[in-house]
């Protein structure tokens, strides 16, 4: 990402800072946007300036919230995660293993029947295993973790959807995301690590009684060169009169003032 993005410095390099404090000031985000950063050596996560390491052992939630909430930069091992399944998401500790597959931890629990939990586990988005020693997670603004892999944030339905109208404002593409309901970083997190592509999720429990989520949170994980297009549609979509948040125009008004600036005559 350059300077021709619009948010980089006079060496090139992207402007992080900037292009957080633009996210959060377009969509009136309530926490900062943050950054996650896989690493093939743990030495090279624990190299980062100013990272803490864990000193109990966390889900994934909560290390996501201490960047998102508290401004940490944090730094985990497969040792650092609670168990298999925090583990697979990111492919850290070899933790698909057949028992994981199988979703019997699971049977009961979230699933009635241990092939409902199987295919679960199967339908989950994941870092495959044997990559990668260790993650990072930052804010975005700090730039510690350099060029990260995925940038995300949490923001109300209102303003994804407004986003969403951002990365659609130039070359159109459908977005088609699915809900494996428990486990759901899978869908965030997980997928856009995988499929370097925009991923938008429904928070699940864990993420919400962990990690410090908010009832009425989404959250939008993707690859960073994605914000820039997305801020460049927003900017031109606001030049057409269409901002976050969207002004109510009553339920019982006559429509027709307004649907003509909205959508035009036809």
């Amino acid at each position: 990402m350059t300077d021709a993005q619009g948010t980089g410095n006079p060496e090139g390099s992207t402007d992080w800072a900037a292009l957080s404090a633009e996210l959060e000031q377009t969509l009136r985000l309530r926490s900062i946007p943050f950054a996650m950063k896989m690493f093939e050596h743990r030495a090279d996560m624990e190299a980062i300036p100013r990272i803490r390491r864990p000193s109990a052992v966390h889900t994934l939630d909560q290390v996501v919230g201490q960047a998102s909430r508290l401004g940490w930069t944090v730094g985990v091992t497969a040792d650092d995660l609670v168990g298999a399944q925090c583990r697979a998401v990111v492919g850290l500790g070899s933790a698909k293993t057949d028992d994981w597959l199988s979703g019997r931890h699971m049977k009961g629990v979230w699933f009635e029947d241990e092939a409902g939990a199987a295919a679960h586990q199967a339908a989950m988005h994941c870092v495959p295993d044997g990559q990668f020693e260790a993650l990072a997670v930052s804010p975005l603004a700090s730039g510690r973790l350099g060029e990260p892999d995925i940038a995300l944030f949490y923001a109300t339905p209102g303003a994804m959807m407004y986003f969403i109208n951002g990365l659609q404002w130039s070359g159109y593409k459908r977005f088609d995301w699915g809900v494996v309901g428990e486990s759901a970083c899978a869908d965030s997190w997980g997928r856009a690590l995988t499929t370097r592509t925009p991923s938008l999720s429904i928070p699940c429990f864990a993420e919400r009684r962990y990690g410090g989520v908010l009832d009425d949170e989404m959250l939008m994980a993707t690859p960073p060169e994605y914000l820039f297009k997305a801020l460049a549609g927003m900017k031109a979509l606001a030049r057409n009169g269409f901002r976050y948040p969207f002004p109510q125009y009553g339920v019982q008004q006559d429509v027709r003032a307004g649907m003509a600036v909205s959508y035009g005559n036809g």
